[in-house]
Protein backbone atom coordinates (compact mmCIF):
# COMPACT_ATOMS: atom_id res chain seq x y z
CA UNK A 1 0.00 0.00 0.00
CA UNK A 2 1.65 3.15 -1.32
CA UNK A 3 0.50 6.93 -0.20
CA UNK A 4 1.90 10.40 -0.36
CA UNK A 5 1.65 12.71 2.55
CA UNK A 6 3.68 15.95 3.19
CA UNK A 7 5.52 15.18 0.37
CA UNK A 8 6.70 12.47 1.47
CA UNK A 9 6.21 8.76 -0.64
CA UNK A 10 5.61 6.41 2.16
CA UNK A 11 4.67 2.56 1.75
CA UNK A 12 3.02 0.10 4.07
CA UNK A 13 4.31 -3.96 3.79
CA UNK A 14 4.63 -6.39 6.10
CA UNK A 15 8.33 -6.38 8.60
CA UNK A 16 11.39 -8.65 7.63
CA UNK A 17 14.09 -9.56 10.45
CA UNK A 18 16.61 -6.89 8.56
CA UNK A 19 14.46 -4.23 10.42
CA UNK A 20 14.80 -5.24 13.98
CA UNK A 21 18.19 -3.04 14.49
CA UNK A 22 16.06 0.12 13.01
CA UNK A 23 13.08 -0.89 14.76
CA UNK A 24 14.95 -1.16 18.09
CA UNK A 25 16.40 2.20 17.20
CA UNK A 26 12.96 3.95 16.48
CA UNK A 27 11.23 2.22 19.62
CA UNK A 28 13.93 2.88 21.75
CA UNK A 29 13.47 7.10 21.22
CA UNK A 30 9.97 6.30 21.48
CA UNK A 31 10.31 4.97 24.55
CA UNK A 32 12.86 7.75 25.49
CA UNK A 33 10.17 10.32 24.80
CA UNK A 34 6.66 8.57 26.66
CA UNK A 35 9.13 8.62 29.62
CA UNK A 36 9.51 12.68 29.42
CA UNK A 37 6.29 12.95 28.48
CA UNK A 38 4.93 11.46 31.70
CA UNK A 39 3.86 8.23 30.10
CA UNK A 40 6.56 5.72 30.91
CA UNK A 41 4.94 2.37 30.24
CA UNK A 42 7.04 0.90 27.80
CA UNK A 43 10.04 -0.53 28.72
CA UNK A 44 13.60 -2.26 27.28
CA UNK A 45 11.80 -5.90 26.78
CA UNK A 46 8.27 -4.21 25.59
CA UNK A 47 7.32 -4.00 22.73
CA UNK A 48 10.95 -4.34 21.21
CA UNK A 49 11.16 -8.69 22.23
CA UNK A 50 7.96 -9.24 20.42
CA UNK A 51 9.09 -7.51 17.14
CA UNK A 52 10.86 -11.02 16.06
CA UNK A 53 7.96 -12.77 16.67
CA UNK A 54 5.76 -10.67 15.19
CA UNK A 55 7.73 -10.62 12.00
CA UNK A 56 7.68 -14.44 12.16
CA UNK A 57 4.06 -14.38 12.19
CA UNK A 58 3.46 -12.05 9.50
CA UNK A 59 1.60 -9.57 11.62
CA UNK A 60 4.30 -6.63 11.92
CA UNK A 61 3.71 -3.71 9.51
CA UNK A 62 6.05 -0.63 9.06
CA UNK A 63 5.24 2.10 6.97
CA UNK A 64 8.14 3.39 5.53
CA UNK A 65 10.06 6.24 3.74
CA UNK A 66 12.45 5.38 1.22
CA UNK A 67 14.27 3.36 3.95
CA UNK A 68 12.94 5.29 7.06
CA UNK A 69 10.75 3.19 9.09
CA UNK A 70 8.22 6.21 9.92
CA UNK A 71 5.68 3.98 12.32
CA UNK A 72 4.89 0.56 12.83
CA UNK A 73 2.21 -1.56 14.49
CA UNK A 74 1.43 -5.49 14.87
CA UNK A 75 -2.02 -6.87 13.80
CA UNK A 76 -2.95 -9.82 16.02
CA UNK A 77 -5.96 -12.26 15.79
CA UNK A 78 -6.30 -11.88 19.95
CA UNK A 79 -5.03 -9.74 22.61
CA UNK A 80 -5.27 -10.41 26.44
CA UNK A 81 -8.32 -8.50 28.22
CA UNK A 82 -10.27 -8.56 25.30
CA UNK A 83 -13.03 -10.50 27.04
CA UNK A 84 -12.57 -7.73 30.09
CA UNK A 85 -14.53 -5.19 28.19
CA UNK A 86 -18.24 -5.12 25.91
CA UNK A 87 -17.47 -4.36 22.03
CA UNK A 88 -20.19 -3.17 19.95
CA UNK A 89 -20.51 -6.75 18.57
CA UNK A 90 -19.10 -9.01 20.90
CA UNK A 91 -19.61 -11.78 17.87
CA UNK A 92 -17.67 -9.74 15.26
CA UNK A 93 -14.72 -10.73 13.65
CA UNK A 94 -11.58 -8.04 14.90
CA UNK A 95 -7.92 -7.99 14.13
CA UNK A 96 -5.90 -5.81 17.33
CA UNK A 97 -3.51 -3.67 16.30
CA UNK A 98 -0.38 -3.72 18.97
CA UNK A 99 2.63 -2.48 19.57
CA UNK A 100 1.75 0.74 17.33
CA UNK A 101 4.19 3.35 16.96
CA UNK A 102 5.37 6.81 15.76
CA UNK A 103 8.85 7.44 14.62
CA UNK A 104 9.57 10.87 16.91
CA UNK A 105 11.08 12.04 13.89
CA UNK A 106 8.05 12.33 12.37
CA UNK A 107 5.69 13.72 15.09
CA UNK A 108 2.97 16.19 14.30
CA UNK A 109 2.70 15.37 10.69
CA UNK A 110 -0.47 12.97 10.60
CA UNK A 111 1.69 10.18 10.57
CA UNK A 112 -0.38 8.35 13.67
CA UNK A 113 -3.09 8.85 11.61
CA UNK A 114 -2.31 7.88 8.14
CA UNK A 115 -0.73 4.98 10.08
CA UNK A 116 -4.10 4.06 11.57
CA UNK A 117 -6.09 4.23 8.64
CA UNK A 118 -4.19 1.93 7.22
CA UNK A 119 -4.12 -0.46 9.49
CA UNK A 120 -8.06 0.12 9.20
CA UNK A 121 -7.57 -0.69 5.45
CA UNK A 122 -5.39 -4.21 6.10
CA UNK A 123 -7.75 -5.16 8.77
CA UNK A 124 -10.70 -4.85 6.62
CA UNK A 125 -8.55 -6.64 3.48
CA UNK A 126 -8.15 -9.28 6.22
CA UNK A 127 -11.25 -9.95 6.65
CA UNK A 128 -11.53 -8.22 10.07
CA UNK A 129 -15.06 -6.75 10.49
CA UNK A 130 -13.22 -4.68 13.43
CA UNK A 131 -10.17 -3.24 14.68
CA UNK A 132 -9.42 -3.25 18.13
CA UNK A 133 -6.99 -2.05 20.08
CA UNK A 134 -6.00 -1.36 24.49
CA UNK A 135 -4.34 1.38 25.61
CA UNK A 136 -3.28 2.49 28.74
CA UNK A 137 -5.40 5.20 30.98
CA UNK A 138 -2.75 7.61 31.10
CA UNK A 139 -1.48 7.89 27.78
CA UNK A 140 -3.76 10.48 26.67
CA UNK A 141 -1.70 11.62 23.61
CA UNK A 142 -2.48 7.90 22.46
CA UNK A 143 -5.92 8.16 23.61
CA UNK A 144 -7.10 11.25 21.82
CA UNK A 145 -5.22 10.05 18.21
CA UNK A 146 -7.54 7.18 18.61
CA UNK A 147 -10.60 9.24 19.30
CA UNK A 148 -9.57 11.62 16.21
CA UNK A 149 -9.32 8.91 14.12
CA UNK A 150 -12.53 7.21 14.82
CA UNK A 151 -12.14 4.78 17.06
CA UNK A 152 -15.26 4.20 20.09
CA UNK A 153 -14.28 3.37 23.66
CA UNK A 154 -16.10 0.17 24.70
CA UNK A 155 -17.25 -0.15 28.44
CA UNK A 156 -15.25 -1.70 31.12
CA UNK A 157 -11.04 -1.82 31.94
CA UNK A 158 -8.55 -4.35 31.52
CA UNK A 159 -6.27 -4.28 34.31
CA UNK A 160 -3.16 -5.81 33.29
CA UNK A 161 -1.13 -7.18 35.92
CA UNK A 162 2.58 -6.84 35.49
CA UNK A 163 4.09 -7.32 38.97
CA UNK A 164 2.87 -6.80 42.31
CA UNK A 165 3.56 -2.89 42.22
CA UNK A 166 2.58 -2.44 38.66
CA UNK A 167 -1.21 -3.22 37.40
CA UNK A 168 -1.83 -0.93 33.89
CA UNK A 169 -5.82 0.05 33.29
CA UNK A 170 -6.37 -0.07 29.62
CA UNK A 171 -9.09 1.06 27.78
CA UNK A 172 -10.25 -0.69 24.47
CA UNK A 173 -11.44 1.11 21.45
CA UNK A 174 -12.97 -0.43 17.99
CA UNK A 175 -13.27 1.42 14.85
CA UNK A 176 -15.12 -0.54 11.83
CA UNK A 177 -12.68 -2.19 9.41
CA UNK A 178 -12.46 -1.07 5.89
CA UNK A 179 -14.30 -4.24 4.48
CA UNK A 180 -13.35 -4.98 0.70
Amino acid sequence: MKMAWWGIDMKLRLAEMADLPQLKAVYKEIIRNMDENGVPIWDEIYPCEFFYEDIERNRLYVLTEEENIVSAFALCSSASGADCVRWSDEQGKALYIDRFGVNVDYLRRGIGSIALNMAVARAGELGAEYLRLFVVDINEPAINLYVKNGFKKADGVYDEVIDDDLVLHEFGFERMAALV
